[in-house]
Formats: C-alpha cells, structure tokens, sequence
C-alpha cells in the first residue's frame, strides 16, 4: 500500500489480483519508482472496510515540517452502519482514508487498545458516532471512559496529552433532543482539551437524519486537510480553536475546584435532584453529615462511590493496569501487593490539612475533630468491597483484561485507606481494620500526622504511613496548611507513636521542587524521631493550576532529581538506610532500613501477606520482621528494569 501525501495507491503483487483491492484504486505501480511513500503487509477487512496499517519510508516534506508522520484515526461505528460508509472509496476527498493520505500521513485505523499509549501520538483523528441514550458505540466505552475518568483524575495531570493534536467528527441524530445529540464527540473533544491536547479544527458535527452527513463530513475533512498542509498547525497551535466552546459551559463550571469547608457549605445553591434526603445545611433527620449535596456532586464527578455518609471508594489507575496486563503501582515492585486486587477507600472523607499539591484540590471537606453521624464500620466494609466489584465488572471485555485476572480482581486482598481525608479520624477505625483482616484484605493506612492519640490506639496495621511534607514549622505550615494551630507539636508526637508500633512503619515523603527539595538536613533530623522501616519519596504529581494551587510544571520533579534526593538523605543516615527500591513511572524511591531488611545483601522489603493474617489471627504479638519477604531482582533500586515488572 503506497501513499504520497496526495492521494493512495495499491501496489500489487500477483497474489493480491485476485482480491477486492484490485478494483479499488485506478492507479498502480512499481513500489521502486516512488520518493516518499508509506509501506504496508498489514491490511485486513472489516465488513465492507478495508484497513490497514502503513510506516513511513520517508515522510513528505510538507507534513514532516507540521506534525510528523503519526495519525491515529479512530472510527467508532453506528448501529445502522453510517460511520462504515464514511469509509474508503476511491472518489471522493471526505472519505476517512484518503482523509489520512491528503494529509500526507497514514497511521492505525480503528479504535486504540490503550488510549493510555495517545501521549506518543502527534495527531488523533476521531470519527464517532453517538448511540441511544448519549452512549458511546460497543468498540469505543473502553476509550469513552478512559478519556472520562483521566480528565478528572488530578493525578494524571492536564498535561498529559499536551504533545498531541486531534479533531473530532460526531455522527448522531437531534431526534434525540439536543442534550444528546453528537454526546459523544462532544464529551471527546471536551475532555482531550483538558488533558491538554491542541484542537487543530472545530468539532464536526453530522445529522443522520437530515440528509448532508456526507457533505458535512466532506467540509470537515477538507477543513482537516487545509490546516495541516497549510502549517496553521505549527504556526499557530495555541489558538487554533477557542477552549471556551458553547457546548461544554454547564460541564466545565460543574468541574469547578474549590476548597470545600464545613463553613462554606450554608448558602450554596443545590439542585434539588441532587439533594437526596440531606438538607442542604448538611443535615440528615437533624443529624448533621459529612458528604453534603455539594460535596458529593464534587466527588462523584471525580469518580469516587459514596458509601453512606461519610466514606467512600474509587477505582485506582494502576487497579486497571494491571488487571490489562500494563504493570502494577509502586506498592507492587516495593511490597509485593498485586495492584489489581487492591481497593481504595477511606471512612472518613474529611482532612485537617489543605495540602498545596493534594490531587484532589479539597473537594472534601475539613474538619478537627469528628462531628458528624457515624456509619456502623460493617455496613462500610461490604458496600465498599461490593462497589469496588462493580468497578471491576466493568472492566469485563477491555482490550487486555483476562478472565482469570477479572476473576482476580473481584476478590480484593489489599486496602489503600489512603484515598482521600484522614481515616484515622473515623472513630471506628480499629473494628473496620479487624472486619478487614478478618477477610484476609492486608491494609495500608496513611495518616497526616495530627492526630497521635489515634495513631498510639492503633490495633496493627499491614503498614502505616505517616505523611511527611516538611521538615520544618515554617516549611510544614506553607506546604500542609494545617487547620491546627499545634500543627508542628502534634506532627512530632505523631513520629514519636509511630516508632513505639511493632509492625512496618513508613514516613512518605512529597517533594516539591522550591519547597522541600533544599531540607535534606532536616529531614534526616528527624529518622530518630519515629525510627520508621522504609522512608518513600515521591515527586508531586503535577494537578494542573486552580484556585486553591499554585503550584507548576517548575515545582514537579524529575525521577533523577528524586534519586538524587534519595541517594543524598540515605547517605545523612550513617549507614541506617539504603536506596532499596525505585519505581520509575512513579517518580518514586524506597529507602529501607539496613539491619532488618537486608539479609545477607539481599533487600527483604516485600510481605508475606499470608503470614500477616495468620499473626493477626494469633493474638499474640509479632513484629515488622515477621512477615518480611524477598524483594525481586527487578524492583531493586538501579536495575534495569526500573520496578517494572517484566510479566507486565
């Protein structure tokens, strides 16, 4: 298959005489004699659609200049079969696949396995149809979704496709009424905008039933096709189409960040479809609750499952990696937790800080004590695990995801009570941890340091954390912006009861280059404080800007920056710690303590979740080096594959 950058030809070998191709285009000839073509063995049909997948020999020097020679060109079909006939053909300059070789560049045809993968790309084209209800078709929920869910994960960040230019053609029908006309193709050039991809033409927009979707879609194409080989594309990507598009206004000032506190809350208008049985004062039958209207609306667009009135769930990212196949979190490669078994929650969705880089930019609320109706810690655990479950259901049938690991995953064996608030706060928590351990799901605990009467009552935890921003007053105030005014002073006795617990103890460090990065010193300072078992350190993950965060690009480390962090405070410790563990894609290193966790050279930093739960089932007292086990090779710190695990 050979094309130009003007137009797309067949080159035929005497096998393929016989086949459809033969017909489809006028023009043949010799591979040989062509300057810059593109060259293609994959090809195959697809009902009455031929497909193929070219690589560029030499790329035309008019589209080189622009944008590359990488096009992604998802086709989503209809039930009537609309969007298969904007198919190839070998008149008109509209049809899909001569869209892509008018532009000068010929790519993969159909919709991505792993969207996760459209970072690499230097342009997207979608062509997608809308179907009943405003859903997306069958081959396209998965990529829907991801887009969904990736938008509004702060974690991700709103840059992460910022190397990539798209445009979008909905097919639909405003028999539906408005509301749902062309959702989907509005919904994906809403949300690559704010992910940070560059909109090269306006949305195209195409009525099944009004008769021009043809020549609707021809002036979209030809639209396409003007601006990449006119250069508008590289000239003038910043403004090539206005962000503040009319058909998202309601869905960009739903997605409004603010800070949520309980002070806050009086006043604020609710729809009433959103206001259940609590008053919008935040009271339930006179009892005052945590997640108000407005607080849950927040959270529920942020993908997170409400459970009663003050917990919550929410599937994690690397939950779904690796339940495809695509490697687990850094928990994974430093302790040996199998990502697509791990749930996170939290019972308390209510913090004492107003971190500057929390990812969830404090649409939850905050408070110093707890002073709403309390959930019973069972009804908890089994609505958690049960929407954890639906989450994972599905994922049933995404590129990637085995029956066995479906199945896997349907039976949690790891708790992140890490998800967002302070769940040491719930005053229940030790008979949720027992109801957990009971079930034989290890837990993670995270804490913010402010509470150390809680953290000293503690029954045992698989590992607790104790969140480590600053390391010093003054540093801690700016970075944490604690509600306390004893901040500093119960931070210090929160390291004090951390070193008294038995079993893994961690402080988690969050650089933030400008910040914290300069305080190596003080950090060390305080190892002897809580004498914890491993020390993390973890780059800020860049949220994008908003009202209540200012923090930039400039602020986030590198990977080598924290290695070096890391290298440099375990060098302070004389010999206690060593760099044991790093996971590349997290930005994230391990130090661990060397006479417990390193037997006879080799780093022992992983659990042995079984034995944890038979200790806990036993009563009697145990410590963090009972339930030790091998690290493997390629988790260590420095070797190649950088945490990866290689059956990933």
């Amino acid at each position: 298959i050979v094309g130009n950058g003007q137009a797309i030809s067949f080159w035929c070998e005497s096998w393929l005489q016989s086949t459809p191709l033969k017909d489809a285009f006028p023009r043949l000839f010799r591979l040989d004699r062509r300057k810059r073509c593109c060259i293609s063995d994959r090809f195959w049909q697809e009902g009455q659609v031929w497909m193929f997948v070219g690589d560029w020999i030499k790329a035309p020097e008019s589209v080189a200049g622009t944008h590359g020679a990488g096009l992604v060109l998802p086709r989503m079909g209809s039930r009537l079969g609309r969007i298969n006939e904007l198919a190839p053909s070998p008149a008109p300059i509209h049809r899909p696949s001569l869209l892509a070789t008018r532009g000068g560049v010929t790519g993969q045809v159909g919709v991505p396995d792993h969207p996760e993968d459209l970072h690499k790309e230097t342009l997207v084209i979608f062509i997608t149809s809308t179907w009943q209800d405003g859903n997306p078709p069958s081959n396209g929920v998965f990529l829907s979704n991801w887009l969904n869910e990736s938008a509004e994960d702060f974690r991700v960040g709103s840059l992460l496709l910022s190397k990539c230019r798209f445009a979008v053609f909905g097919v639909g029908s405003r028999a539906y009424g408005d509301g749902l006309f062309n959702k989907v193709g509005r919904g994906f050039s809403a949300k690559m905008r704010a992910l940070g991809a560059v909109e090269i033409v306006g949305l195209g927009e195409g009525d099944v039933d009004e008769g021009e979707l043809d020549r609707e879609f021809g002036v979209w194409s030809e639209e396409v096709v003007r601006v990449l080989k006119s250069g508008e594309l590289k000239a003038n990507e910043s403004s090539l189409v206005d962000d503040g598009s009319d058909y998202d206004e309601d869905e960009e000032e739903e997605a409004e960040t603010e800070i949520v506190d309980l002070e806050d809350i009086a006043g604020k208008s609710v729809r009433k479809k959103d206001m259940g049985m609590v008053e919008s004062n935040g009271k339930k039958n006179g009892e005052k609750v945590m997640v108000t209207p407005v607080i849950r609306a927040s959270l529920t667009k942020q993908g997170y499952k409400i459970i009663g009135s003050h917990s919550g769930v929410k599937i994690c990212r690397w939950t779904k990696s690796q339940l495809r196949g695509r490697g687990g979190c850094y928990k994974h490669s430093f302790y040996g937790i199998e990502s697509h078994r791990c749930m996170e929650a939290t019972p308390s969705l209510a913090c004492a800080n107003k971190c500057v880089f929390c990812w969830r930019h404090h649409t939850n609320p905050v408070g110093k004590s707890w002073q709403w109706k309390m959930d019973d810690p069972l009804m908890i655990v089994n609505t958690a695990i049960e929407e954890h479950k639906k989450m994972i259901k599905q994922m049933k049938g995404v590129p990637g995801v085995t029956a066995e690991r479906l199945s896997e995953g349907l039976l949690p064996r790891h708790c992140a009570l890490s998800l967002v608030g302070e769940p040491i706060m719930y005053p229940e928590i030790n008979s949720l941890i027992d109801e957990l351990h009971n079930r034989r799901i290890s837990t993670f605990l995270v804490t913010n340091a402010q509470f150390p009467d809680k953290i000293v009552s503690l029954n045992p935890i698989t590992q607790l954390y104790v969140s480590v921003d600053a390391a010093t007053k003054d540093n801690m105030k700016a970075i944490d912006r604690p509600l306390f005014g004893d901040f500093w002073e119960r931070f210090v006795d929160s390291l004090k009861a951390l070193k008294d617990k038995q079993q893994r103890t961690v402080y988690r460090l969050t650089l933030v280059k400008g910040w914290n990065t300069e305080d190596i010193d003080a950090y060390s300072g305080l190892f002897s404080i809580g004498n914890p078992d491993f020390v993390e350190i973890k780059g800020v993950t860049y949220c994008g800007t908003s009202a209540t965060s200012k923090l930039t690009m400039e602020n986030v480390p590198w990977h080598a920056d924290v290695k070096a962090f890391s290298e440099a405070l375990a060098e302070k410790s004389n010999g206690e710690y060593e760099v044991a563990c790093e996971h590349v894609h997290s930005c994230c290193v391990l130090l661990a303590k060397v006479d417990k966790f390193k037997i006879n050279g080799q780093w022992h930093t992983w659990i042995d979740y079984e034995k944890f739960h038979d200790l806990v089932a036993s009563g009697k007292p145990f410590g963090s080096n009972d339930y030790m086990a091998l690290t493997p090779s390629w988790a260590v710190y420095g070797a190649n594959e950088g945490g990866f695990d290689p059956e990933q």
